[in-house]
């Protein structure tokens, strides 16, 4: 974003953004158990912004790590062996319980869901200096929550770091486990860049 505040902490129609993030997983399951991980250098901060936004949704915060591998590894440290667990980007704040539920329920049924959409522009690979036209229909962008059984991607997560792990679904994938795509949704953006951050407004606005 190139600001001093994490883009996590950045407002969205007048408050934080993972509050929202958080609040859309509450709505789906007022039970559930929410643990936020964050760098050990923003806890206070925080903090500061629960008290200061009234936020009183009951989450547990634990320490990131150098890497997201680390960071969703030491966020595992405090759960169960089973049941099931979704894996989730805080700056997403759009994610919608019907998404939320069928991330589950495919979980559930097959052990790993992850959301992806189709593409809708034309793409290239880059080889050697050059590139090459690739068909759009063979490829998927991924969203979150990466949704797994617990002891599925517990598992997985014991295997050693490699620099290939972009997300949860390849360190499971690497484990010799299959991942279910499940159809995501379009609004379901995560906010990287300032455009993102105007993009959501607008769709605050447009009363989603």
């Amino acid at each position: 974003m190139g600001g001093d505040i994490p883009k996590q902490f950045l407002l969205l129609s007048g408050k934080p953004l993972i509050m929202h993030t958080l609040e859309a997983f509450y709505s789906a399951d007022p039970k559930i158990d929410l643990i936020v991980v964050l760098p050990e250098s923003q806890r206070c901060y925080w903090d500061s912004l629960c008290k200061q936004f009234g936020f009183e949704i009951k989450h547990r915060v634990v320490n990131g790590g150098n890497t997201r591998y680390e960071s969703v590894k030491n966020g595992l440290a405090l759960l169960n062996d089973t049941g099931l667990v979704a894996v989730h980007d805080g700056v997403r704040p759009f994610i919608n319980i019907d998404l939320i539920e069928r991330c589950y329920k495919t979980a559930a049924q097959f052990g790993a869901a992850v959301p992806v959409t189709e593409l809708t522009e034309s793409i290239r690979r880059l080889s050697e200096g050059t590139s090459f036209s690739e068909r759009r229909e063979t490829f998927r962008l991924v969203q979150t929550p990466q949704t797994f059984q617990l002891n599925v991607l517990k598992n997985a997560y014991q295997f050693p770091y490699r620099e290939s792990f972009t997300d949860d679904a390849s360190v499971v994938e690497a484990a010799g486990f299959k991942i279910e795509l499940v159809i995501g949704c379009r609004e379901n953006i995560k906010i990287t860049t300032l455009l993102d951050l105007m993009q959501a407004e607008q769709i605050i606005k447009s009363g989603f």
